[in-house]
């Protein structure tokens, strides 16, 4: 492979190999292969069909890259961090399958709009399995919540027992968490779908060029229409790593209650030992260090979102080499984000569920005091009096170990005689659940409104 500088023209003195080495992003840029060979293909028959090259050049050009694509299948290609890039190697391959007419091929672009376009057909190509990956995760969570929709459970406000839910109730919180992920990452496609080549370096071409037959031949949906815009734009990049962090930010919260709840103090949950590790020094130890991983993965995906907006920050239009830094951070992300949701997956697919325990933990936690108080409010107790008959009720109860739903019935009407002996009915935690029934409620029939309202939108993707 040739290692003369296809730029070094105009220089005379040659740079130290470590300085080449530290400009070079042939490393990582070599990611981008195949697209860097798509996006040539599409320019070199654009170039022969408006004549700016013949078309026997045009197709000895698209004959040399197909067989590199094959090459590259097939591992054979090998690149030279002398030649700084994977649009250098490939040009410098190329001319080393077909000669010199290699050269025509970058005519009417630039690197500045080939990187754009290979970045964006990087992304372009990777979005859908981000998204598939996040209806893989949804169809665990409403298969989950189908199977306990009528589990009860506590929840939880700043981690202390607050009202019965149902497990069903808890899990489709995190389905419509996962539904927003989608959408943020299906309008993402919107802006990742635009052509930048053309453009070349900023100031676009003096060649006749066929940007729009350049883009059908990729599969865009649109072009840049300012070619300043086309090469300086990453906001598809930095749209992504929001989207990523806001996504792995859902993860770890729910990575945190996984943990949480299969500690020996709760019992909630037993994670499957496929995504469990054991303890080098203490037999009994099941550790959800998976779960844990993926919470600790979130501060490396908001970290590349820092990164990238922190380069972009003060940038003048239009290309700097600062913008090299653009895609490690994405590539990285990428990986990620989409091993992260498939572990998810995984984890909850093979999920052991301990009802008894969840039921267990609100029988004897004062999570039905609100109840009470409601219950008080029909009978015409302004609220706030309601509320402070029931907190004594409660404090009564914590010294006598008592929970309201045992609290004798005489004790109950000397707080408030309006008290009935239906009262007993309405502090059950099944029977607090299903009161719930107006919008977002805990109610079963609820929960199953909601599955089915998720299962439609699922079906229609």
């Amino acid at each position: 492979m040739s290692t003369t500088k296809l730029w070094g023209g105009r220089f005379t003195a040659k740079a130290a190999e470590w300085v080449d080495e530290f400009g070079a992003s042939i490393h990582f840029d070599q990611q981008m292969a195949a697209e860097d060979l798509e996006g040539s293909i599409a320019h070199a028959k654009m170039l022969g069909q408006q004549n700016i090259i013949a078309s026997n050049e045009s197709e000895q050009i698209v004959a040399g890259l197909k067989a590199l694509q094959q090459d590259l299948i097939a591992g054979k290609l090998t690149f030279d961090v002398k030649n700084e890039d994977i649009h250098m190697n490939m040009e410098s391959l190329l001319t080393e399958k077909i000669g010199a007419v290699a050269g025509k091929l970058h005519t009417a672009r630039s690197r500045n709009d080939q990187v754009a376009t290979d970045f964006h057909l990087w992304v372009k190509h990777r979005l859908p399995h981000v998204l598939d990956a996040i209806t893989e995760l949804q169809k665990e969570l409403l298969t989950l919540a189908t199977t306990h929709a009528g589990t009860i459970m506590s929840g939880y406000t700043h981690l202390q027992h607050a009202q019965p839910i149902t497990y069903g109730h808890y899990l489709l919180a995190y389905c419509d968490m996962f539904q927003r992920d989608y959408d943020r990452f299906e309008f993402n496609q919107l802006h990742t779908d635009i052509l930048p080549l053309g453009a070349a370096a900023l100031a676009g071409t003096t060649f006749p060029i066929d940007r729009e037959f350049v883009a059908d031949e990729l599969g865009f949906g649109d072009i840049y229409h300012n070619s300043l815009d086309a090469v300086s734009d990453r906001d598809f990049a930095l749209e992504f790593l929001s989207n990523a962090a806001i996504l792995m930010m859902h993860l770890s919260r729910m990575a945190e209650e996984l943990i949480l709840w299969s500690t020996y103090e709760f019992n909630y949950i037993e994670l499957s030992d496929d995504f469990s590790t054991g303890s080098s020094i203490m037999p009994q130890k099941k550790n959800a260090d998976f779960a844990e991983l993926v919470r600790g993965k979130t501060g490396r995906t908001y970290g590349a979102l820092m990164a990238l907006l922190t380069t972009m920050k003060s940038l003048p239009l239009a290309y700097n080499k600062d913008m090299q830094e653009d895609k490690e951070q994405v590539f990285d992300v990428m990986d990620t984000v989409i091993a992260s949701i498939k572990i998810f997956t995984g984890m909850l697919g093979g999920l052991k569920v301990h009802k008894e325990r969840m039921l267990a933990s609100t029988q004897d936690d004062f999570s039905n005091a609100t109840e009470l108080a409601d219950y008080l409010a029909t009978k015409g107790v302004p609220f706030r009096e309601a509320h402070a008959i029931v907190g004594q009720l409660v404090l009564q109860g914590l010294q006598t170990h008592t929970p309201l739903q045992k609290t004798p019935l005489a004790t109950l009407q000397a707080a408030a005689p309006q008290i009935e002996a239906d009262i007993y009915a309405v502090l059950q935690s099944e029977t607090a659940v299903n009161r719930r029934t107006s919008i977002g409620g805990t109610a079963v029939e609820n929960v199953k409104k909601e599955i089915a309202r998720h299962e439609k939108k699922l079906e229609a993707r």
